[in-house]
């Protein structure tokens, strides 16, 4: 079964940048779509950037511009850089993994395994 494992997040000033890690463990083929999602205190969980085992890549308008995802496969690890960090990105981080979708997509119930989370704060 596959696992993912985020890391990377922590506290940053406003403007700052942040590269924020998922690792995946536990299926031995990279042909599978991955998603960066977020969910701010009170707010329900959005998609962020999403990249297909193709390589090809979606960002929803939150992450345009500011985000970049992108992946290793040699290192089974998916990456979500971020710049400019505003105060409103404040969030845990999850990625996840969709076997069924050989496109980017930010349809969750498309997403088969989940990380746990990591914590972004943007705080001066």
């Amino acid at each position: 079964q596959l696992q993912l494992v985020e890391s990377g997040g922590g506290l940053v000033q406003p403007g700052g940048s942040l590269r924020l890690s998922c690792a995946a463990s536990g299926f031995t083929s990279n042909y599978y779509t991955t998603g960066w999602f977020r969910q701010a205190p009170g707010k329900e969980r959005e998609g962020v950037a999403s990249i297909s085992g193709s390589g090809g890549r979606a960002y929803a308008d939150v992450g345009k511009g500011r985000f970049t995802i992108s992946r290793d496969n040699a290192k089974n690890t998916v990456y979500l850089q971020i710049n400019s960090l505003k105060p409103e990105d404040t969030a845990v981080y999850y990625c996840a993994a969709s076997f069924r979708s050989v496109y980017p997509t930010f349809f969750e119930h498309e997403y088969d395994s989940w990380g746990q989370g990591t914590q972004v704060t943007v705080s001066s």
